[in-house]
């Protein structure tokens, strides 16, 4: 163990770039090799190192390390407890397997997922096993028809009768959810007979089957019902997909904040925001980083003048050689802007010149905002 902490220690000493991607694979490696490897993981030195780098090193990990990761340290009680919630924010993918069963996740992260992330993100949390009534009751009280149905088919909840009253409700809205709640374990004989009025064929016999009601005093009541269902309309959601859309880049300014006051957040995140092809988390990571405002570097992008992008990138420490990668990556997601061809490529490396970051930061808000 003294010999593995040694070599995992000069892992981290070391600032190149293979060396730490090795130190990190090593880390998900040894969460396979059972309980040595659980003592090594939680010894002194190794728990400072971790405190220390891992969330750097993860930031700047590439797509797939994060994902093994996230899969390795899903069981690990020892994880970092930032980390994992840097983790639990990350892409659904990634995320997943986290939200489902890291044991270092508590109820009030579960609810800061539900407040802060998408809804693939928070459809998670209601398929958790055993989230607690915080989390039940936060769930309900957001009444986001997909999540509630995952709470719906979550037999292991912690619902209360007033709780599956919440969802049977919300099941005369949300046809997906009836199936499930026909079948949960804590349904009462008072709420199957109010589920019984928007069921299908199958599930009122199974309702009947199982609570011994009344299918002729419950047939009246559900031809009740649907002469009052013909009399009303529903609004469509016609902005469904601006809302998802704003709902991403919400979630991503969220976590760039999150990495920020963490002191986490790189210039080297830039490019794998880039390689992932989020145009909006390159974004808002610039206009972190830079303490621009996001309108600006959203103009900057947006025109016909490289050397804008250029002045940001320099402003935060991007180096000159990175530039020319950066935005041939930019154009690519964002339909050949900023423009200006071969030539505005060749006047954005004159942002790069002989003076120091914050005179490109400067130079960069005069540049943008004239005004």
């Amino acid at each position: 163990m003294a010999a593995k902490t040694d070599d995992l220690l000069n892992l981290a000493r070391s600032r190149a770039p293979a060396d730490r991607e090795r130190l990190l694979l090593a880390i998900v490696d040894l969460c396979d090799a059972g309980e040595s490897a659980a003592g090594l993981m939680t010894s002194r030195p190794i728990q400072a190192l971790l405190n220390s780098i891992f969330m750097s090193l993860v930031v700047e990990a590439e797509r797939d390390i994060r994902r093994r990761l996230s899969e390795k340290l899903a069981q690990a009680d020892w994880a970092p407890s930032a980390l994992v919630n840097v983790l639990a924010l990350d892409d659904i993918e990634i995320a997943r397997p986290i939200i489902a069963s890291s044991p270092v996740i508590k109820d009030h992260d579960l609810v800061r997922l539900l407040v802060e992330a998408t809804i693939e993100h928070q459809i998670e949390v209601a398929r958790r096993p055993n989230i607690g009534p915080p989390v039940v009751a936060a769930i309900l009280q957001q009444r986001e028809p997909a999540v509630l149905t995952a709470l719906a088919g979550n037999a292991t909840a912690a619902l209360g009768e007033h709780d599956l009253a919440v969802l049977v409700a919300a099941s005369e809205r949300t046809a997906a959810m009836r199936s499930p709640l026909a079948r949960h374990p804590g349904l009462t004989d008072n709420l199957a007979r109010q589920l019984y009025v928007w069921v299908g064929q199958a599930l009122r016999q199974s309702l009947v089957d199982r609570f011994r009601l009344d299918a002729t005093e419950l047939d009246a009541a559900l031809a009740v019902s649907v002469q009052e269902a013909h009399g009303g309309g529903g609004a469509a959601a016609a902005p469904l997909a601006q809302a998802r859309e704003g709902e991403r880049e919400e979630m991503e300014r969220r976590l760039v904040a999150k990495l920020d006051a963490a002191g986490q957040l790189r210039p080297g995140y830039l490019l794998r925001a880039l390689k992932e092809g989020r145009l909006t988390l390159f974004l808002a990571s610039l206009a972190t980083l830079g303490r621009f405002d996001p309108t600006h570097v959203r103009r900057a992008v947006d025109s016909d003048r490289p050397e804008l992008l250029a002045l940001a990138c320099a402003a935060v420490g991007i180096d000159r050689s990175v530039f020319p990668t950066i935005l041939e990556m930019v154009r690519n997601l964002n339909a050949g802007l900023p423009g200006g061809g071969q030539e505005g490529a060749r006047r954005a490396g004159g942002a790069f010149g002989p003076f120091d970051a914050h005179i490109a930061g400067a130079a960069f808000r005069r540049a943008v905002n004239p005004g």
